[in-house]
């Protein structure tokens, strides 16, 4: 799994994408409702993406 891979309607939380979102994110990863809604809002993104993502809504 990279960062590149793509997130699309077949996305599934399985071990191997929170392994690589912790990994990115560190061990405070988690999903929460209103960011699995943006991870699934069918707009194109990768992982890389997601990780950014849950990283900018962490920050003060």
């Amino acid at each position: 799994m990279t960062g590149i891979t793509l997130v699309d309607k077949r996305y599934r939380n399985k071990k191997n994408v929170r392994r690589f979102l912790t990994e990115q994110c560190g061990v405070d990863f988690w999903f929460e409702s209103d960011f699995m809604a943006w991870v699934r809002n069918e707009v194109p993104k990768t992982l890389a993406d997601v990780a950014d993502e849950w990283k900018l809504r962490q920050s003060p």
